[in-house]
């Protein structure tokens, strides 16, 4: 049954990302699929790690289910889990975020971009504005970053993806 929830949400992650945004890039059609993947994403996480009470094997649940998942039609959307402690509990791109605590992560700006993100998943849900480094940009920088989180049902983690603003 709960490979059948997994199953079922990755379809519909992928059939939703598909057809969702064309092929233009538009922020606002780019935050609406941020908001959607998410949502359904957390749903089908919380659904799939209800009745697993070990620790480890929920964390391993969660790494898997977010591996593979790309969308945007660049494929460049991705997820990532923390908890509501700011430590990064997955990561698809970044495997070095994983295990490490980032509470006192401060963007270029000075926002502290981990507690802003938890902090409007623990009120269910919400955007955040930030600045991180892209996964793909060669040189470093930090470019400016709309995410979007939200809770997972039943658990004290927080799943998220974002949007590159280009600015």
């Amino acid at each position: 049954m709960k490979k059948l929830l997994f199953i079922t949400g990755l379809c519909f992650i992928l059939l939703f990302t598909s057809f969702g945004c064309g092929s233009s890039v538009n922020l606002d059609s780019e935050k609406q699929t941020a908001q959607a993947v998410v949502h359904s994403a957390a749903v089908g996480l919380g659904g799939i790690l209800t009745g697993y009470d070990d620790e480890s094997a929920r964390i391993q649940i969660i790494r898997d289910y977010i591996e593979g998942v790309r969308f945007y039609p660049d494929q460049s959307g991705y997820f990532y889990v923390y908890n509501f402690a700011c430590v990064n509990i997955a990561h698809a791109t970044q495997k070095n975020l994983v295990g490490q605590n980032l509470y006192d992560y401060q963007d270029s700006r000075g926002n502290y971009v981990i507690r802003l993100l938890s902090a409007a998943a623990q009120g269910g849900g919400g955007f955040v504005e930030y600045y991180w480094v892209s996964p793909s940009d060669v040189t470093g920088a930090e470019q400016q970053k709309i995410g979007y989180v939200e809770p997972i049902p039943g658990t004290d983690y927080f799943i998220g993806t974002g949007v590159y603003t280009g600015e």
